[in-house]
């Protein structure tokens, strides 16, 4: 099934953390001028877009998506001059800019906030979520926030509590507040007023409540029960979003991806579809949390191929009849995916380049992550204090405290750390990977030397070589943006593929997962358009190789 044509779905998008991208001041944090001075570089690699992360200003409780103020930039990144600025370097240069939009939540030190704790009769007080203490004297309900302890802070001042879904810092709007909802309408509408194409929606699906708030079943030995029963999709969001889409989204043609976690498959048509559906793209979490289960936190949990392949093809197959999908293996939110789905020791090249193929030409937008395209890897960290991020360094402290070793936890943190994706951007192997000339605000990873744009950029055998073939290819091929997706191999423990064909126009993509040479079918009127490996073997796929064919009917094999 072909969808409607859209600019954003021939796009390739690039995910740019700004604390991690590049530093133009020697205080060791990028900022915006960093990002302006890489416009070229990203425009050279083929992007359309770049989705920044959070530059409001903030206290920094978890790394700018706490807003203290939407309407000003945080001092360490710049002035709003230099944003404006950086939109109109990017148009200059065909590249639209979008925005993380964070409604779930503010700063508690935003001035809505402010007033809100001031009084139990201030105007802005039923801007949050605040109830008196529950019959025990305790918190209203025993829901977990997703950082760990109770979802419910008591404000001495007032006597009351106010929820938060993530740290205490960062208090939940109230969403059933028709003003809430259109003092962040007019937010979204004053930065697409300056030039910003559209957002990405954080934690979108969390922003309705159970307005019973209940008690909620809780593991045996705990308290506390994961909120995701009483705040994560609820009934009754959709008329918010729909709200939303009517309000803002619709009129200004503003391009949304949403990080929608609890949206099952069956639900994708209210969020996706192209005419009645809220959001352009959608993210999913099922590959990139197979590692975890239900149960006790900071357990790691081995998985199959044949898992993370369902989990990508699932969507696949799915959104193939109502909308679209954004395609992505790591973000700031996850470790690096050649550190997790493939070999980052002897085969990280070609594995990282596998996984590259693998993702990157199914049907929907790709999004690459600031380092991705070098093949960077998760950073080994000497101990606790290596590590800044806000989740990491609570799931340390409760698994200590719950009796667990010290040498566990590190290896769960090693494994799960949203941290090694915030690892500043390996440009050269110069000082401090050319990221910074002053001391960086979290670890580099010591294999810049190996591992750095300025040594890809010479190595056409490279990964960043092999993204922009890969760009360049999709960019070319219409079957691979719109063509319908069929997974092949589909129960291999080794080898993932699929076919794209639009018209009459077909394309095989085979993908080795393995370090061992892996016997498999190859089209038989396929012509190698693309491959990562020099010498290959006809009906084998070589470790970690990605190959690439497409139809042309005369059966010949040429690269």
């Amino acid at each position: 099934m072909e969808t409607g044509p859209a600019w954003w779905k021939e796009s390739i998008v690039y995910q740019i953390y700004p604390r991690s991208f590049q530093d133009s001041n020697g205080d060791g944090i990028g900022d915006l001028q960093g990002v302006i001075s890489r416009l070229d570089y990203l425009r050279d690699l083929g992007i359309d877009v770049i989705w920044i992360c959070p530059v409001y200003d903030s206290p920094n409780d978890d790394n700018g998506y706490d807003i203290r103020d939407y309407h000003r930039i945080l001092d360490e990144f710049g002035t709003l001059e230099d944003m404006d600025e950086l939109l109109g370097q990017a148009a200059a240069r065909g590249i639209r800019i979008v925005m993380d939009l964070v409604a779930n939540h503010t700063s508690d030190e935003h001035a809505w906030f402010v007033e809100s704790r001031s009084s139990r009769d201030n105007p802005k007080r039923d801007w949050y979520i605040w109830k008196p203490p529950g019959a025990d004297g305790k918190a209203p309900t025993n829901w977990e926030s997703n950082f760990g302890g109770s979802a419910w802070e008591y404000d001495e001042a007032t006597g009351e509590y106010y929820f938060h879904a993530f740290s205490r810092k960062q208090p939940d709007l109230n969403w059933e507040n028709p003003e809430v909802r259109q003092a962040v309408y007019r937010m979204m509408e004053w930065w697409m007023d300056r030039g910003v194409a559209g957002f990405r929606v954080d934690a979108i699906t969390f922003i309705k409540k159970n307005q019973r708030f209940p008690q909620l079943p809780a593991e045996e030995g705990r308290e506390l029960a994961s909120l995701n029963g009483g705040s994560l999709n609820q009934p009754g969001i959709l008329d918010f979003l729909r709200e939303m889409k009517r309000e803002v989204l619709e009129p200004r043609n503003a391009v949304t991806v949403a990080e929608a976690p609890g949206v099952p498959l069956s639900q994708v048509p209210d969020y996706l579809d192209e005419r009645d559906g809220v959001f352009s793209m959608l993210f999913q979490f099922d590959h990139v949390d197979l590692d975890m289960k239900p149960g006790p936190k900071a357990v790691y949990h081995p998985w199959r191929l044949t898992d993370f392949k369902r989990a990508l093809a699932g969507w696949q197959r799915e959104t193939e009849k109502y909308g679209w999908m954004a395609l992505y293996l790591e973000n700031h939110d996850h470790v690096r995916s050649v550190s997790k789905f493939g070999d980052d020791g002897e085969y990280r090249t070609e594995s990282a380049q596998m996984l590259a193929a693998y993702y990157f030409l199914m049907r929907g937008t790709p999004f690459i992550y600031q380092g991705q395209e070098l093949g960077m890897t998760n950073c080994p960290m000497d101990g606790i204090g290596d590590y800044d991020d806000i989740m990491s360094l609570r799931l340390y402290r409760e698994g200590l405290e719950s009796g667990r070793s010290e040498e566990e936890m590190l290896a769960y943190l090693a494994k799960r750390s949203r941290d090694h994706g915030r690892t500043p951007m390996q440009w050269s192997g110069g000082k401090n990977a050319g990221f910074t000339a002053g001391k960086p605000w979290l670890r580099i990873n010591p294999n810049y030397p190996e591992i750095n744009a300025e040594r890809q950029e010479r190595e056409e055998d490279s990964v960043l070589w092999f993204y922009k073939r890969l760009i360049r290819l999709r960019r070319e091929n219409r079957a691979l943006v719109y063509g319908d997706f069929c997974e092949l191999y589909a129960d291999s423990e080794q080898i993932g593929g699929y076919v794209r064909s639009l018209g009459g126009e077909k394309w095989t993509v085979l993908c080795n997962f393995t370090r061992e040479p892996v016997p498999a079918r190859m089209p038989e009127n396929g012509r190698l358009a693309l491959s990562n490996v020099k010498s290959r073997t006809h009906g084998f796929l070589a470790p970690y190789e990605a190959s690439i064919f497409r139809e042309t009917g005369n059966g010949d094999e040429t690269i």
